[in-house]
């Protein structure tokens, strides 16, 4: 059957049974650190001076009235908690605990304490220990849901405790009342001064108001910009205002009639002038008077020649005529430009006066103006004055009326009967259970530290190599014992493992190594060869550890003759290998090794021997030193046909038995399997199925069925001639 190699297996979390297991097998550690944390936990415990608890409760609220006070209606206050919270700091403030202090002597009591020696120290700095350690053993807490306060005192003294939880209930009490005096005359004082300040101020805006109004001539209780908006000299500003309007449409529309007389022809100013002066009486009698005349000199003038005289009295008469028509004319347009002008000389002069006017009222308006601004101002700073002096009174009237208990003391402090302090039931159960965690703790971090190999998953996952057999603890030698030995089954399962997993029937050398010394790979060889001996097969054990062998004080037999006698040539096979209580078992211990022949493993002769029992035995074994100290057992690694990797429980590390199996397969050795070796089933619950169950049938059978004797096992094989020259294997 071909061995299968392990894959290398992904870590997987630890089930409950492994937390078990790591706690089984350090035991010892977590009792020793339980009860070493227990004792002491006890010892200081007992050394502890008692101390004391006494408790003093208040009842803290905000500030109330027995009456309302003036102008308000108080309010029922809301539980609040920020507001108890608040009260705690004061409580232990130094507000009140320096007077607690200075009220009890606690300075003077206490300085044995914080100065045992009794050196000379300064006066601020005692008072300021005293104040840390009464911080210290002072406790304040809310009683759940309501505003109750509790005062928890710790002392040695059971009355001073009691003393202390009074007197700082007290005394806050006190200063709460004090406070709040303190703050309301304050307050009343500031009022007061300020209410001074505004009255100055009042008194000043006054007397500018009644100089204003005098150097104005403002009537008494005239109302604001009265005295503006009916000023006679406004009025006549308006008055001229129009005036001065009316005359401007005058002087425009006489100037824009004569610039447009002006531009007329002759025969059109005559007719346009008289439109343009009206109730004008001359102009349109000589008109008339030249038109007739024009007739006459026309109706002449068809009858009589231009030089008769009638014509030309007539014409002279139209030439007068006319001469007085543009005479009056011009006279009319001169009129005309004195009226334009005139208009213009009094439109400026109203604008002038408009003006001035003007200015006037303006000056006027702001001089008012200053006095309205200034009366305002007068009358808000009177309203802040009136609003001052009632706050005043209220507050004056308030501090007046009694108000209602801020702090009620609700238990005074009595002394107790008991200590609170130390507490030994509770001590003890605090230092049972840290001592169990911290056993645990060192316990789990023990074993996260030892690297070595502690379970099959761990060979298997380091080693990639399969476990062929778990050997428990304190094994004895079978051979001895017999094949009903409580131990005999695990080998018999080793037997049959190594049996199974070689891939050649013709492979029968064996042997076994292991990384380092003290891991039981002798009492394996011997034994695993005592095993195949029983079940019928012929078997020779060799012992070829030449540096320390030990296989021959298992059989009590001599080793001045052996291996090293055969390999040196110094004797032959047959007097060298030696028979054992079992027929089928026979030995071949190592012999003296000289110094000079430390390579006699590697030489040709030990490789025809190996030839040589390998045919005349069924299964050869050969022992061998550790594989990391010497050469020699990798050697007989590479001469065999297979190897066993020994490894006991929790000894060395990991890495050092990953080395010896990469050494035989460097040197081309075969390594079948791992044997697991000296397990305490007892205390690893893990290896119980491997071996566990068998050892505890035959230690109930042993006492019930009396004990066999080692020489003669429950199957007797069949008798073979005993001796190396026995028939060779077919």
């Amino acid at each position: 059957m071909e061995t299968n190699k392990t894959a290398a297996a992904s870590e997987s979390p630890l089930h409950f049974l492994d937390y078990w297991r790591i706690i089984r097998i350090r035991k010892t550690v977590i009792l020793a650190v339980f009860l070493l944390v227990v004792l002491t936990t006890a010892g200081v415990t007992m050394m502890l001076e008692p101390t004391y608890l006494s408790t003093a409760r208040i009842e803290v609220g905000k500030e109330t009235k027995a009456i309302d006070p003036l102008g308000r209606t108080q309010v029922q206050q809301p539980y609040d908690p920020y507001f108890i919270t608040t009260e705690f700091e004061k409580i232990q403030s130094s507000a009140v605990l320096y007077p607690v202090i200075e009220k009890l002597d606690l300075k003077r009591k206490w300085a044995k304490y914080y100065n045992p020696e009794g050196e000379a120290i300064q006066d601020g700095d005692a008072l300021q220990l005293t104040y840390q350690m009464l911080r210290r053993n002072l406790d304040v807490r809310q009683t759940r849901n309501s505003s109750l306060i509790e005062i928890r005192v710790y002392s040695r003294d059971n009355r001073e405790a009691a003393d202390i939880a009074n007197m700082i209930a007290s005394t806050y009490k006190g200063w709460r009342l004090t406070n709040r005096m303190d703050e309301t005359y304050k307050g009343i004082e500031v009022l007061e001064s300020e209410l001074a300040n505004q009255s100055n101020r009042v008194a000043e805006l006054r007397r500018k108001v009644d100089d204003l109004r005098t150097k104005l001539s403002i009537p008494e209780g005239a109302g604001e910009r009265v005295s503006y908006s009916t000023s006679l000299e406004r009025e006549m500003v308006n008055s001229l205002a129009t005036q001065l309007t009316y005359t401007l449409s005058e002087y425009t529309a006489s100037k824009k009639r004569l610039e447009t007389l002006r531009e007329l022809s002759t025969n059109d100013l005559r007719k346009a002038i008289l439109t343009a002066v009206p109730g004008e009486e001359i102009l349109p009698n000589l008109l008339r008077d030249l038109a007739q005349t024009e007739q006459m000199l026309a109706k002449l003038l068809q009858d009589y020649s231009p030089e008769h005289p009638e014509v030309q009295a007539t014409r002279a008469l139209r030439d007068q005529i006319e001469t007085q028509v543009n005479e009056r004319i011009q006279g009319m347009m001169l009129g005309l430009e004195t009226q334009v002008k005139t208009f213009e000389e009094r439109y400026q002069a109203l604008s002038n006066r408009v003006e001035e006017g003007k200015a006037r009222v303006a000056e006027e308006a702001t001089q008012q103006r200053e006095y309205y601004a200034l009366k305002g101002d007068l009358e808000k700073e009177e309203r802040v004055y009136d609003a001052l002096y009632l706050r005043t009174l209220q507050e004056k009237f308030d501090a007046k009326i009694p108000a209602e208990s801020i702090v009620t003391v609700v238990d005074r402090a009595e002394a107790a009967l008991r200590p609170v302090r130390p507490n030994l039931m509770l001590n003890l159960a605090l230092g049972t259970v840290f001592g169990l965690v911290l056993g645990v703790g060192l316990a789990f971090f023990i074993e996260y530290l030892d690297t070595s190999v502690k379970t099959i998953d761990d060979v298997e996952r380091a080693l990639q190599a399969p476990v062929l057999g778990v050997i428990p603890q304190n094994v004895g030698l079978l051979l001895d014992q017999g094949p009903d030995s409580p131990h005999a089954e695990a080998y018999r399962v080793l037997r049959t493992n190594v049996l199974f997993s070689r891939k050649r029937p013709d492979a029968n050398t064996l042997t076994v190594v292991s990384g380092g010394a003290g891991e039981g790979k002798s009492t394996t060889i011997f034994n695993l060869a005592t095993v195949f001996a029983q079940q019928g097969q012929r078997v020779l054990l060799v012992d070829s550890d030449l540096r320390r062998p030990s296989l021959h004080k298992f059989l009590k037999v001599s080793n001045s003759l052996g291996l090293t006698s055969y390999l040196l040539k110094q004797a032959t096979l047959e007097e060298v290998i030696q028979t054992t209580k079992n027929p089928l078992l026979d030995f071949l211990p190592s012999g003296k090794l000289p110094s000079s022949s430390l390579g006699i493993l590697s030489s040709q002769r030990m490789k025809d021997f190996i030839k040589d029992v390998k045919a005349r035995y069924d299964f050869v074994f050969f022992d061998s030193p550790p594989i990391m100290g010497v050469s020699d057992a990798s050697i007989l690694a590479s001469e065999v046909d297979l190897a066993l990797l020994v490894v006991q429980y929790r000894k060395y590390p990991q890495t050092m038995t990953l080395r010896a199996k990469q050494t035989v397969e460097k040197v081309g050795g075969t390594l079948l399997g791992v044997v697991l070796n000296n397990i305490n089933i007892s205390q690893d619950s893990y290896y119980y199925y491997y071996s566990g169950y068998y050892y505890d049938y035959y230690a109930k059978s042993s006492e019930s069925e009396p004990e066999s004797k080692p020489d003669q096992p429950g199957k007797k094989p069949e008798p073979v001639p005993a001796g190396v020259g026995g028939p060779a294997k077919k």
